[in-house]
């Protein structure tokens, strides 16, 4: 019997429309008349296809009815394999085609957030088409673990080639390389060589992506790996670090204020984003209010710290020094030889240069 159909749903992240025919309230409630009172009340409630969407656990229906989480898991088993055997679900041979080349458009696999938003503007909507996935049998589900999100997909080889890929992909960064949109990606193709070419196109690339999560981006759509420290931005210090990046050198700690407000639009006080960089190690002071990042080479302390670890390298002039210091912090000359003429923490030599005390 054909399927009533319905209106087009908006696809979140998949920059374009969910084009299906059918009707997916019209087509669970057509699968779940082929099951018994009980099994359809227990489908009804994992799911959330009822009155209301809320999806119950094994165990909340056990004591529901107080019955076993188990016994509960074995009615639902029995209830999704009635289906598939049904008159039902061989009639929803066409629909179910059609949602199995929607998600083969998307990429083959697909992060399971990603996909039911694309489906369902509204969380009922969405549960009738994860009903729908788990009673179809071309659809599989990969459970969340520490490195992936759960997913979906249509293909065992090439989800599993996209697996090893990510897992390369993640292997070949280093724990603080950050990698501009266009290196990641070349990078990525280098390992989806066994990969069909046709789902090698920046969209579906970024869906593949989205599936790790041990691999991601910073607001600045830099990538890396999720942990590096100049991709996590969880407050102020982690965006006041890509800001002072981006720059590429030492800025003054207002200027690192505005542009936190100008590139995340985030809030960020001159007086607390002052106070966030002289906390953080990841910077240095270099000049009066002037930040460095300390992976720069850029090491902490006071203008006297600076010149006694360069004469502890070797003797140097007064130029030379001056020339050597001025490399590392913005600092005026009177400054330097002020504190060089500090008896305390430095002689003169003989030959006219500078050691440290």
């Amino acid at each position: 019997m054909p399927t009533k159909a319905k209106k087009t749903t908006a696809v979140r992240g998949a920059s374009k429309i969910a084009k299906l025919s059918f009707d997916d309230a019209v087509l669970v409630k057509r699968m779940l008349t082929e099951v018994s009172d009980r099994a359809k009340e227990v489908l009804t409630l994992r799911f959330g296809l009822g009155t209301s969407q809320k999806r119950e656990t094994l165990e909340a229906i056990g004591e529901r009815w107080g019955i076993t989480r188990e016994r509960v898991r074995q009615i639902e088993a029995a209830g999704i394999e009635s289906i598939r055997s049904s008159k039902a679900f061989k009639d929803s041979t066409a629909p179910l085609a059609e949602l199995s080349n929607y998600v083969e458009s998307l990429g083959v696999i697909v992060r399971e957030e990603e996909l039911l938003a694309g489906l369902g503007a509204d969380e009922k909507t969405r549960n009738r088409f994860r009903f729908l996935l788990v009673v179809g049998s071309t659809f599989y589900r990969e459970r969340e673990t520490d490195d992936f999100y759960a997913r979906w997909h249509v293909d065992h080889k090439t989800a599993d080639r996209v697996h090893k890929a990510l897992s390369s992909l993640y292997g070949s960064l280093s724990d603080s390389e950050v990698l501009s949109e266009s290196e990641l990606f070349n990078r990525f193709l280098d390992e989806l060589k066994e990969v069909n070419e046709v789902y090698k196109n920046e969209e579906i690339m970024k869906r593949w992506l989205a599936l790790s999560k041990t691999i991601s981006a910073n607001p600045l759509a830099e990538w890396g790996r999720s942990e590096a420290a100049g991709i996590k931005t969880k407050g102020i210090r982690d965006y006041a670090y890509l800001v002072v990046k981006r720059a590429g050198k030492p800025m003054h700690f207002t200027d690192v204020a505005g542009a936190i407000v100008d590139l995340f639009s985030k809030n960020a006080h001159v007086a607390t984003t002052h106070n966030e960089l002289m906390k953080d190690p990841r910077f240095v002071l270099v000049g009066r209010g002037l930040y460095a990042l300390a992976e720069w080479g850029y090491s902490p302390g006071v203008v006297r710290d600076v010149i006694r670890d360069i004469l502890k390298k070797k003797p140097l002039t007064k130029d030379e020094l001056l020339e050597e210091v001025k490399k590392v912090r913005y600092v005026k000359d009177n400054t330097i030889l002020v504190n060089l003429n500090d008896s305390r923490y430095f002689k003169k030599n003989k030959n006219g240069t500078y050691s440290a005390a």
